[in-house]
Parts: structure tokens; sequence; C-alpha cells
């Protein structure tokens, strides 16, 4: 992909900071992975980044039962789509588990649900959702405490969100926390630059 700028004037300087970084960003992962997740939706359905071409996704990997970066992180999303307004019909949020051995189609699709209906729940094996994970070079490991039963554990994961851009090309990474303004701002940058 070309990534087409618009021109620096008009444009403040903050976010000429932000595109950069974006421009930055969209080298660091593979563009010519395609699909970048072959996955399962809570209606047990298959689902992959190409379901998704011609509109914005906006990307995290988490847990249900993680205490505190997951709800924040989807809770986050859902402030950002109704920031985005009408707009958000252009953007796809996706939260793919870490933890598919607990994280059942059904269990992800009523978790996501309860921050915001248009979030997309996906999980899968083991071994397609490390591909996924890969692919945007998320790391993740199951946690055992010493001592404790096999079935009691958590989840160590890379936090924040990724922005694939309408070709599947990663345009923008937020780290945990960002700014809703900020992550909306740089979300709009990009619908503008595909014309939605």
């Amino acid at each position: 992909m070309t990534l087409v700028l618009m021109p620096a004037s008009g444009i403040p300087a903050h976010a000429q900071n932000l595109i950069a970084r974006d421009t930055q960003a969209a080298t660091e992962v593979d563009a010519a992975l395609a699909p970048r997740y072959l996955l399962m939706g809570a209606n047990g359905r298959s689902v992959t980044s190409e379901d998704f071409r011609g509109r914005l996704q906006l990307v995290a990997f988490g847990f249900v039962s993680c205490p505190d970066v997951c709800p924040t992180t989807l809770l986050e999303m859902s402030q950002v789509l109704a920031a985005l307004d009408k707009r958000a019909q252009y953007l796809q949020p996706i939260f793919i588990t870490v933890d598919p051995q607990r994280d059942t189609a059904q269990v992800l699709g009523a978790y996501t649900q309860a921050f915001d209906a248009r979030i997309v729940g996906l999980t899968g094996p083991l071994d397609l959702v490390r591909r996924a994970a890969d692919n945007f070079k998320v790391q993740f490991s199951k946690v055992i405490e010493p001592g404790a039963h096999p079935d009691v554990y958590t989840m160590d994961h890379t936090a924040g969100m990724f922005l694939l851009g309408p070709d599947g090309v990663l345009v923008a990474k937020f780290g945990y926390g960002a700014a809703v303004a900020e992550i909306t701002e740089r979300i709009q940058y990009w619908l503008n630059v595909t014309g939605k």
C-alpha cells in the first residue's frame, strides 16, 4: 500500500507528528499479511480481516476475565464509536481473545455486547489465535501461580489497539491508556484520507 498523505499546509503541527508516527507504524507490521486473522465470531462463523475490507478496523487483544486493562480498552472503543457518531459505520471494532480456553464464542460475544453491540469478539483454536497475535506482534502467555490448579490462571498480554486501513494495512498503533480524543482524531484523519 502506498500511503497518500494530505498536504501539510492547514494541518496542525501536532496532527502532522501523529500522522508521521502512523506512517512509521505501517512499516512495523508486514503489510503483505492477508488475512491478518482467521477466527470465529459469536455466531460461530469464521471471520477474517478480509470480511471488513473497505472499512477501518480497530483491533485489540485481551480476555474476558481481565480485571482492568481489557474492560478499559473496550470502554475506550465504545467511546470512540460514540465520538465518531455517523462516521462510526466506517470503523469495525474487534476484540480478539488471548484466552480461547475459557473465552468461547458465546462468552466473548456476550462480553463485547455489554460494551457496544458493534464490537465483534473473535476466538478460535490456540494456534489460530497465536497466528493472529503474531501478525500484530502481540505477545501473550498464561500465568499460573505456584501451587495453583492448572485451570486457575490469568493471561499476560500486549495491551493497546491497532488501526487497520480499508485494505488491511496497519496505519496506527495506540498504546494502552491513549486518550479517546487522540484515537478519534487519528481515525477521523484516516477516514478523510480514504474519502469516508
